[in-house]
């Protein structure tokens, strides 16, 4: 392991339900630091966005969260964190090679349109600032199948090849505090101009669906600062939507 992780603590588990639930309790009977780690060998209850379920498998995938506390991030910027996240995540898939890849909205990591990877991020807000977050990892590395997931894929699906789990763990992280050191440094513009750069379905007509049920044509334009996905649609011109508003069909 290079000198530049010898300031993260990871805190490594064979099994666990959930690496953000244990970071969680963790962060409130201890005083954390920063980019503390919890990385388990097998995930049994792993959370994605909106209730839904991470699966894992053991020595063939990543399932992590990391502690980042935040000085003066204001909830106005709240989004920029899961601009970097996404973004260390891209830069690390692309250092592997991996083609086409793309974020699909808000926190899903494509290739060849499947996912690869999933994010889930906690914030603990305190008087209109960020104080901390807690930012759960999903990478699918080594898996050869999926079962009942068409739309699920992997490293070694996408590379053609086998890769040394730790070795992914180490390029990550080391990617994941880059990208995080940025949200307090620079503005929020940029991050959310090079999370765009890599929108799935950008500027093609997509199908949607909303919460009554509703389905509709719309053309993904962007995201606004908040986070919100920007989709224009025929006769009523450009409307944001909240992750759990709209979902994303084709």
């Amino acid at each position: 392991m290079n000198n530049f992780f010898y300031v993260v603590n990871i805190i490594k588990l064979n099994a666990i339900g959930s690496t953000n639930s244990y970071l969680v309790d963790l962060s409130k009977t201890s005083a954390l630091d920063d980019f503390t780690v919890v990385i388990a060998n097998q995930q049994t209850k792993g959370r994605g966005q909106q209730g839904a379920v991470w699966q894992s498998v053991a020595n063939k995938s990543l399932t992590f969260s990391v502690f980042k506390a935040f000085e003066h991030l204001s909830i106005n910027q709240v989004s920029s964190i899961a601009f970097a996240v996404s973004l260390g995540l891209l830069k690390t898939l692309d250092k592997y090679q991996i083609p086409d890849i793309s974020i699909k909205w808000p926190n899903d990591i494509m290739s060849q349109s499947k996912k690869m990877a999933g994010i889930l991020i906690e914030n603990k807000i305190k008087q209109r600032r960020v104080v901390s977050s807690i930012i759960g990892i999903g990478l699918n590395v080594n898996q050869e199948k999926f079962e009942k997931l068409p739309q699920a894929s992997s490293l070694y699906l996408a590379g053609h090849k086998k890769l040394n789990v730790n070795d992914v763990f180490e390029r990550l992280l080391e990617a994941l505090v880059r990208q995080l050191n940025r949200v307090e440094k620079v503005d929020i513009s940029t991050l959310k101009e090079e999370y765009e750069s890599f929108l799935f379905r950008k500027k093609m007509v997509s199908v949607f669906e909303d919460t009554t049920g509703n389905r509709f044509n719309g053309i993904i334009r962007g995201v606004s600062t908040e986070g919100q996905l920007i989709v224009e649609i025929d006769q009523q011109g450009h409307q944001t939507f909240q992750p759990k508003e709209l979902k994303l069909l084709f």
